[in-house]
């Protein structure tokens, strides 16, 4: 569908955090540039080797985009902080949040645009499909017995769940952002997004999916390891793992801390079947990433109910 919005990007800041992905976003951040001319675009890159950010550097020159080079890898929500706050210098008051693995066009762009003009305490995502055009993502829910996750559309009658967005696209108000705080810093990569729709609603906003604006997202593109990769990445197992029990600490009651911390291990297993059996005729790099993560965020969770300050190595260390 082609329809040119640009006359109503002023305000809009396009926000992705790099990590590697130089050559997804001369594709797909390129696209969403194009599709929106008067947008302030800035790219949080996050460092891997000196060639890629070389890479990052000459195509955000050449593109016009703002690049915020990091020292350290950050993670995707500090990265997102950081995008956001130069957005706004540049006189951004909306955000589309966006992965380097993520296209969107013009018409979507619009739509939820002016969905959080409508409503500025509104954390809206498009409908989100997968390259064949199935659906990845039309709103989830989280599962308050358990933990676990599973798609809104096969929720349970009579489940008590919390509703939550996948940041692979989101749009949100600077109103809104200030009023929940953006991204926590606790959670490096991973259930970010889970954490950040709780605090949207603690702070009085609302979540919508748009279904009548679709963004395509590649998962998993920015962490593949090669073509003959079984399942998911160790990094995924691990952080999912660990921060299932940093969101229980930050926003559920001790009772619920403790049964997701009982349950932690039965968890572990659900998310490494995520990726499939197969991975597991490999299992050392898979198993082992998702033990250490179980093993971290039962760290967080005990101290909490001992009422013990947690002590935490660096952001993004695998061994925290």
């Amino acid at each position: 569908m082609q329809d040119n919005r640009g006359a109503d990007d002023a305000g809009l800041g396009i926000v992705v955090v790099n990590y590697g992905s130089s050559e997804l976003l001369a594709v797909n951040l390129a696209a969403a540039a194009a599709a929106c001319p008067e947008a302030t675009v800035v790219v949080v890159d996050n460092p891997t080797t000196a060639d890629e950010r070389t890479r990052i550097t000459d195509l955000a020159e050449r593109s016009g985009w703002h690049l915020v080079p990091e020292d350290v890898n950050v993670g995707f929500g500090t990265g997102m902080n950081h995008g956001v706050a130069a957005a706004r210098r540049a006189g951004a008051t909306r955000f589309l949040l966006l992965n380097p693995d993520a296209r969107i066009d013009a018409h979507a762009v619009g739509v939820l645009g002016d969905a959080v003009i409508a409503d500025p305490l509104l954390l809206v995502s498009p409908a989100v499909h997968r390259p064949d055009g199935g659906v990845w993502f039309a709103g989830a829910d989280l599962y308050l017995r358990t933990g676990l996750m599973r798609s809104r559309r096969r929720r349970e009658p009579g489940a008590e769940v919390r509703e939550w967005l996948s940041g692979a696209c989101l749009m949100v108000s600077a109103d809104l952002w200030d009023a929940c705080g953006g991204f926590s810093d606790t959670y490096f990569l991973y259930w970010e997004d889970v954490d950040l729709s709780a605090r949207v609603l603690e702070a009085g906003g609302r979540l919508e999916v748009r279904e009548d604006a679709v963004a395509v997202h590649d998962e998993g593109a920015t962490h593949r390891t090669g073509p003959e990769q079984l399942g998911k990445s160790p990094t995924y197992y691990y952080f999912n793992t660990r921060n299932r029990l940093q969101y229980a600490v930050d926003h559920l009651d001790r009772a619920t801390v403790g049964r997701w911390l009982l349950l932690a291990p039965w968890c572990a297993w659900q998310i490494l079947l995520q990726g499939g059996r197969r991975q597991l005729l490999h299992p050392v790099a898979p198993v082992g990433a998702a033990a250490r993560g179980t093993l971290a965020g039962t760290r967080i969770a005990a101290a909490h109910l001992l009422g013990r300050p947690v002590r935490l190595r660096a952001a993004g260390d695998p061994r925290r």
